[in-house]
């Protein structure tokens, strides 16, 4: 049915079983069973049924989708937006209104449901009955409403949808709605106005405003691809319509306070406005050009009414446009957004007019990232406390490397067979099955490592790859018009996180090329270690036993103390690193956060949760870890203790055995094999890190990954845009040009035409013209006649055919004298004469 004013259309949707998609997510992410949200489930679907098939302009609809909207709002905080559905929506505007968008985004369902509930207030507003004045109000309100949803819509839903929004939902678009809402809702409060009968002048100033709403949603309908040209133009119609209605109302104001002039002045005006509306008369409908018909009727009356006035009585200045006070404005209309959209938490619970929100039982989603937030960084912290602990023992086992201890004492004390540290550290080795498991754990690190170079490779790739098509496209349309951003701009983050990723792989590879050395150095001794007794046997020399000095062996036994301290301080810290792992595992933090979270709901009633709520808690939490960040000070007291004794020792033991050389060999192939334990250890812990290392890595480099997709996806689809509005420009010209040619081509023809010599022939003889003889009237001292012409001053030439003898006597001009006359030249100073 036509209509002076637009509604919004519906989207369109297929069904879904959201509830199925949510079951999957609480068995495998919570721990909680799905069987205990059983209502929920089957609501939530009941609710999305009801909400995207009440598409009748009914107002029982507002609550269904409304409803619907705080649902989704509310488990927005429990499960992740994600959840694993595809909701597909049809566009309600442009040229793809039959190709449907999904997306697995409870936000972009949201983000329907909120434009659909636009549109029900739009359609209320022009389904309602506009010829009385509580039907007008009500309309406005519904218009009003409409535009607070669109305006919400584009201001907290579309920037959080974290996706790319549907192209009938860019921010022109919405704009355009929502403007054109509000000019609608403006138009009410004016055809209320004059249902009232007011002022001019007040009827005045909501026409100006409305006129205004019109023209700034045209202008963004302009700059959307998705509006219909029919809607632009029948806003560019109305715009141009209330300006002349505005105009007319002022007009009549300045009739009322006497202003005649200005009166003319803002008729004429109205006058060209209404013309200009009128020009868009082909693309609107019957109602609206009845409407403008309708204006210029009126107005041209009055205007031909105010001339005629004006010219025979009052007399007064016409002033131009530009002289023309600017008409104030009333701007009535506003966006409102309803409570229940704005604060939809407002509306569930015990006193919420949309029952109680479903899944109130299911642990918020917010929560499971808090904890994984406290996870990782209870984990870093105890891992740098470890990692010094790690570097204490390390630089120890240096220090006792350069004192070639133990194997100088071991080889002094046992010169026959091995010593039974060195048996037990071979026999470690070979339960582990050392070198083995170190080839094996090479050959892991080196697997991930492949996988994230390919990973980041990939990356790498879509951004060059993107790189080289912008680049041909600039080659090929020039740099004028492919004036787009490059892609280093474009992706300046990507681009940096390629080097920053690039660094940490280098470094990584570094890192594995230090440990393969390691290998390579120690391999020989490590298959010693770990193969049989009879083969350590055979590498370590035996000597003859003899006969210690007491200053020898009272220097030995010194330093064997000091050893036994060391091997007793490498215990307790190998102790203390595995008690503070246990603490950090035992360390649930859950049960904590389900009670503050429960806390925060009671205080805050269904504020959504969220992980930044529980910042002081993990700082109070991780204070329980600030005795072992102190036990660090205090292991490198007692080190750097321990290291002075060992130095002052091994001075004293290396003195006492001065040119003792028959224990030479023994003591090298000792302290090799003690090396060579060592380096194994290291050599485990560093592959552990490694492999670690790639772990995380894989995830950033995912991450980053996926982000080039992205990136190298919105790209190509901004290229393809831009090359559609060259080829849409091109063709315009194309068409001007050939237009230009063909009238070009015309002109030239009809020229030659033309410029052909026309034959000789007599010219034609002009009519005379005639005029029946009517005896002129008598003259009257004082007024001029048309019969008498125009009389200068002095001026000579031929006397008029009544006064034969000159001008001098003329009663035209009583006050010229033949006297005066001077040589046939006017004098300017005394102007023109008239009879």
């Amino acid at each position: 049915m036509a209509s002076n004013i637009l509604f919004l259309p519906f989207r369109r949707t297929h069904s879904v079983s959201l509830s199925a998609a949510i079951r999957q997510y609480i068995s495998t992410k919570y721990d909680q069973h799905p069987d205990m949200f059983t209502e929920d489930l089957e609501a939530i679907d009941q609710m999305r049924t009801e909400a995207v098939t009440s598409l009748e302009t009914h107002s029982s609809g507002i609550r269904k989708l409304a409803a619907y909207a705080a649902q989704l709002v509310w488990i927005g905080g429990k499960f992740p937006i994600d959840i694993g559905v595809d909701f597909t929506w049809y566009p309600a505007f442009g040229f793809n209104t039959q190709r449907p968008v999904s997306q697995n985004n409870l936000r972009f369902e949201l983000a329907n449901i909120l434009f659909n509930l636009a549109s029900l207030y739009s359609q209320l507003g022009v389904s309602g009955n506009r010829t009385t004045s509580e039907g007008l109000k009500s309309a406005c309100n519904y218009f009003c409403q409409a535009a607070g949803v669109i305006r919400y819509l584009k201001t907290d839903i579309i920037p959080d949808l974290r996706s790319t929004p549907p192209e009938d939902m860019d921010t022109m678009t919405l704009e355009c709605i929502e403007q054109l809402m509000l000019a609608q809702a403006q138009e009410c409060f004016w055809s209320k106005a004059v249902k009232d009968s007011m002022k001019d002048a007040i009827v005045s100033k909501l026409a100006a405003k409305v006129s205004d709403f019109y023209d700034q949603a045209a202008e963004h309908g302009t700059r959307s691809d998705t509006i219909s040209t029919d809607w632009i133009h029948h806003m560019t119609a109305k715009h141009h319509h209330f300006a002349a209605a505005a105009q007319y109302r002022a007009a009549c104001d300045c009739l009322e306070k006497r202003k005649y002039g200005e009166e003319i002045a803002r008729l004429r005006d109205s006058v060209t406005c209404v013309n200009e509306a009128l020009k868009e008369a082909r693309w609107i409908n019957r109602i609206v050009l009845g409407d403008l018909n309708g204006l210029k009727t009126r107005v041209s009356e009055d205007l031909k009414r105010a001339e005629k006035d004006n010219d025979m009585i009052y007399l007064m200045p016409v002033p131009p446009k530009s002289e023309l006070r600017t008409l104030d404005r009333a701007g009535m209309a506003v966006a409102r957004l309803p409570k229940e959209i704005s604060d939809p938490s407002s509306a569930l619970g015990d006193r919420g007019i949309f029952g109680q929100p479903l899944f109130a039982k299911l642990v918020p989603y917010a929560v499971h990232i808090a904890a994984s937030i406290y996870e990782e960084r209870k984990d870093r912290l105890v891992n740098s406390i470890i990692d010094e602990l790690e570097c204490l023992t390390n630089k120890l086992r240096d220090l006792l490397q350069s004192l070639n201890l133990p194997g100088s004492l071991q080889a002094l004390e046992k010169p026959l067979g091995l010593p039974p540290s060195l048996t037990s550290h071979a026999e470690e080795i070979r339960q582990q099955d050392g070198l083995h498991r170190i080839r094996h754990s090479m050959h892991d690190v080196e697997m991930l490592k492949s996988s994230d170079m390919a990973t980041f490779q990939e990356g790498v790739e879509l951004l060059q790859s993107e790189a080289a098509e912008d680049d041909r496209a600039k080659g090929k349309y020039g740099t004028d018009r492919w004036h787009r951003q490059s892609s280093e701009q474009a992706a300046e983050r990507l681009y940096a996180q390629v080097n920053e990723i690039d660094g940490y792989l280098k470094s990584a590879a570094n890192s594995d090329e230090r440990v393969k050395k390691k290998l390579k150095d120690c391999g020989s001794l490590l298959a010693i270690l770990g193969g049989t007794d009879r083969d350590l046997e055979e590498y370590v020399p035996s000597i003859r036993k003899s006969m210690m000095v007491p200053k020898v062996e009272r220097e030995a036994g010194r330093l064997r103390t000091v050893l036994s301290e060391v091997n007793r301080l490498e215990s307790r810290r190998r102790r203390k690193i595995e008690s503070l792992r246990g603490k950090a595992k035992a360390d649930d933090i859950n049960n904590v956060i389900l009670a503050e979270t429960g806390r925060l709901e009671r205080e805050y009633p269904m504020q959504k949760i969220e992980p930044a709520q529980f910042e002081d808690l993990f700082e109070k939490r991780l204070q329980r870890y600030d005795d072992d960040r102190r036990m660090i000070t205090d292991e490198q007291e007692e080190q750097e203790h321990i290291a002075s004794d060992l130095r002052e020792a091994n001075t004293a033991f290396v003195d006492a055995r001065r040119g003792d050389s028959s224990t030479r060999e023994r003591e090298k192939a000792l302290q090799s094999l003690e090396n060579a334990y060592s380096k194994y250890k290291e050599i485990v812990a560093n592959l552990n890190t490694g492999r670690k290392f790639y772990n995380d890595l894989a995830k950033i480099i995912t991450a980053f990954r996926d982000q080039c997709k992205d990136f190298r996806y919105q790209r190509r689809m901004e290229a393809v845009q831009i090359e559609s509005d060259l080829s849409n420009a091109m063709s315009t010209l194309n068409l001007l040009q050939s237009n230009s040619l063909q009238d070009q081509k015309q002109r030239e023809t009809l020229r030659l035409q033309y410029s052909v010599k026309a034959p000789i022939s007599e010219p034609l003889t002009a009519p005379t013209p005639t005029r029946a003889p009517v005896p002129p009237p008598p003259a009257s001292p004082g007024i001029w006649s048309p019969e008498k012409g125009i009389k200068f001053a002095g001026v000579g030439g031929p006397s008029p055919p009544h006064q034969p003898n000159g001008n001098a006597h003329n009663p035209a001009y009583p006050n010229t004298r033949a006297g005066q006359m001077r040589g046939g030249q006017w004098d300017p100073s005394r102007g023109v004469n008239f009879g």
